[in-house]
């Protein structure tokens, strides 16, 4: 009987055989915390007493929720994370690297590696062939200590996409869409493994925002075979030598199959307070919005801020309309300059944020008023997620976040 993609990566780590439902000890690759969860994992490492991290070079504090600090309370936060990779060598990404995601597969990790990070959209770095999954605080100061980590291999929901978007469709359209099939908790603690033509024919872009929203079905991780796409991404970022071939075996057994037809997905809006509250936003161009915001790590690569640069060129975002950008990465922001976009940007009146989280998590940034309704590409919209549990935030693609803000309405063209 053949593997999925989890039980083939777990399997490898675990030194034997696995199967769905069995608990493991498996070794880690790369471990991550930021910076609302870190200043925990590192008072629970000290009470380890353990002297030293197991693998320094891959363990990575991530300054990105609160980037630049808005508060001194959270300033000393910063110092914590600060001082702790001073004292055990640990890998330190500073104010204004990037949110940990985008950054995390850009520079750390590889197809076929068990990244465990304290955040839950770890699973970002599934779309490049890893088993990638988010834990508490604690377990990532064990990971840190011992290389290694528990955990129960996930069954599989084997996700399989064919056929061509129709044109302006994103792959948060996809996402989105799944979501409000499956339901919110739809897949808890289940792998989602990605397949198809659809897939196959996806930039490394779209694969990411996939992955990064499998955790909002409630999905333990998000996993694609890596291919073709995977080694011309990881040779762009310096690291084709880290590319392996992996993928499940054609015998693997899934504990539930879903095929979607991607002709069919429509431009799909999440409403509030829940992600999977989807309609399709045809049906929503009488809800007024205040705020548009582009950006995260579900949203915020350059491939997202160019589909919004083309609908913005030459024109001006509505009047009475902010319209935030957050380029996830320094990368990002770099290239962005380097095309042009940022520049059409500012003059089409949108605000230019420095790489983060930004208002997605509500600490900085964009906060909304009590009323208010953000449209935005981020990942979740739940009741305070802004910043404000008086706000109403909608989920769209960032196609559809370009022509809202222009038309001061939820809007596809």
């Amino acid at each position: 009987m053949g593997m999925t993609l989890a039980e083939k990566i777990i399997s490898e780590h675990a030194g034997h055989t696995v199967k769905a439902g069995e608990l493991v000890i498996a070794d880690v690759d790369v471990t991550a915390v930021q910076d609302g969860t870190g200043p925990l994992m590192v008072q629970e490492f000290k009470k380890l007493g353990i002297p030293r991290l197991k693998n320094p070079q891959r363990s990575i504090l991530f300054i990105d929720h609160a980037s630049p600090s808005p508060r001194k309370e959270l300033s000393n936060t910063h110092t914590v994370l600060r001082e702790f990779s001073k004292e055990y060598g640990a890998v330190l990404s500073d104010v204004g690297a990037g949110v940990c995601h985008q950054r995390l597969v850009e520079t750390f990790v590889n197809p076929g590696e068990i990244l465990v990070g304290a955040d839950s959209h770890t699973c970002t770095s599934g779309a490049l062939g890893a088993f990638a999954t988010g834990m508490g605080s604690t377990d990532i100061a064990v990971a840190m200590a011992l290389g290694k980590t528990w955990l129960k291999v996930p069954a599989t929901f084997k996700i399989e996409v064919t056929g061509k978007f129709k044109p302006g469709i994103c792959s948060k359209d996809l996402m989105l869409h799944l979501i409000g099939m499956i339901g919110a908790d739809g897949a808890t603690y289940k792998a989602l493994e990605f397949c198809g033509d659809t897939i196959d024919n996806m930039t490394m872009s779209e694969r990411f925002t996939l992955a990064n929203m499998a955790v909002e079905a409630g999905a333990k991780a998000g996993l694609f075979s890596s291919d073709d796409k995977t080694k011309a991404y990881l040779k762009s970022r310096g690291r084709e030598d880290k590319f392996r071939a992996i993928s499940p075996d054609s015998d693997a057994v899934y504990e539930r199959v879903i095929k979607i037809n991607a002709e069919d997905i429509e431009h799909t809006v999440s409403c509030p307070h829940t992600v999977d509250n989807t309609k399709p936003a045809k049906d929503l161009k009488d809800v007024k919005v205040d705020q548009v915001f582009v950006g995260t790590c579900t949203n915020g690569r350059i491939e997202d801020l160019r589909i919004v640069a083309e609908i913005l060129e030459d024109r001006k975002v509505h009047e009475g309309v902010r319209m935030l950008i957050c380029p996830a990465s320094k990368d990002v922001y770099l290239q962005a300059l380097d095309e042009g976009l940022i520049k059409i940007f500012v003059e089409a009146n949108a605000t230019i944020l420095p790489p983060g989280c930004g208002p997605c998590v509500g600490v900085h940034a964009g906060t909304l008023a009590d009323g208010e309704v953000c449209l935005a590409t981020q990942n979740r919209n739940f009741q305070g997620r802004m910043g404000n549990v008086n706000g109403f935030i909608y989920l769209a693609s960032p196609y559809v976040a370009a022509y809202t803000a222009l038309r001061g309405h939820i809007s596809t063209e």
